[in-house]
């Protein structure tokens, strides 16, 4: 499809083009990056009025399934809402389940909900490789609140409050995150923190641990506006703390907005993709150096051997590269 066309369907609100588009920039066909490019590009003028969400956490705490009612309240108080979910690769077979919109029932019926899942393939912090770019993508296409669902890898799921305005983190009592609070990693990047998953049998436990985890982000510094993370108790499936989850969010979003928070936290995520792009861009040129290919094939056999460390063959290859060997 020409790229004009494809344009003025994705700004009409037509979620198949919107499909398309963000095939077109997740492709990692050569021929296919500099017309993603130019579609971003494109795109850029019509984005950046939506509200970025993240939903991240541990395998099993209900992410898929919180964004469901979540979705369906914002719908309701008038929003058009996109959820970009990342779903972990076979490192075997590189292939995904993709399984993660089969817990959206109700929010994947909506005609105001687009729901993308994607494979990581290989990509860490928890997030897709295109994911960014597929945001720029849904609020070109009219969606004003962009839920980005992590893989749930635990600590080192930090990409995704790179690209997001807020960062909700959903736990479970017993996990360990009550102490993990007092590390770096993940518990440091929530804006809000969710006990999921609690039934009207273990309301005691959930009111513990929240306290537990209300101790735990005192030894953690404020995020850059000066606040820490609140702790809310939500059930997903009866709807228990959804309604109370969400004007909080709205609320966090406004005074962020209204205070330009958010405007200066964007705009220091849009020098961090700069060097991302750049960084992965760099990467790809080398790799696709044929003299540079044969070099590293010559190194690879001699380290699998033994006769020479990965670090010393590393630095041996970077030589070559600050020299154009």
């Amino acid at each position: 499809m020409p790229l004009p066309e494809l344009i003025d369907q994705l700004r009409s609100g037509d979620r198949v083009a919107l499909g398309k588009a963000i095939t077109l920039v997740e492709s990692t066909r050569e021929q296919d990056r500099e017309q993603a490019v130019d579609l971003v590009e494109s795109a850029r003028p019509y984005s950046g009025k939506a509200l970025r969400l993240g939903i991240t956490g541990i395998p099993g705490a209900g992410k898929s399934t919180l964004i469901d009612p979540l979705g369906r309240l914002a719908i309701n108080a008038g929003h058009r809402v996109a959820v970009l979910a990342t779903d972990p690769s076979s490192q075997r077979s590189g292939g995904s389940i993709l399984g993660d919109k089969t817990r959206m029932e109700e929010l994947a019926r909506s005609e105001h909900a687009f729901i993308r899942p994607s494979a990581n393939n290989g990509t860490l912090g928890g997030v897709a490789r295109r994911t960014q770019e597929s945001i720029v993508l849904c609020e070109a296409a009219g969606y004003d609140l962009i839920l980005v669902e992590t893989v749930g890898i635990g600590q080192s799921e930090l990409e995704v409050d790179r690209m997001t305005d807020l960062n909700v983190l959903l736990t479970l009592p017993g996990t360990g995150d009550e102490l993990q609070g007092i590390k770096r990693g993940v518990m440091e990047s929530a804006d809000v923190i969710v006990l999921t998953k609690a039934s009207s049998t273990e309301q005691g436990r959930y009111h513990e641990a929240r306290s537990a985890l209300r101790n735990a982000l005192a030894f953690l510094p404020p995020r850059d506006r000066g606040t820490r993370a609140q702790v809310f108790v939500t059930d997903a499936l009866s709807g228990t703390g959804m309604a109370e989850l969400w004007q909080h969010i709205v609320e966090l979003a406004q005074e962020d907005e209204a205070s330009g928070y958010r405007a200066q936290r964007r705009q220091r995520q849009q020098v961090q993709w700069l060097h991302h792009a750049f960084r992965e861009g760099i990467f790809q040129r080398v790799m696709a150096d044929g003299a540079f290919a044969e070099a590293l094939a010559a190194l690879e056999e001699p380290v699998r051997q033994g006769e020479v460390g990965p670090f010393k063959a590393a630095s041996e290859l970077l030589s070559r590269f600050r020299t154009g060997a």
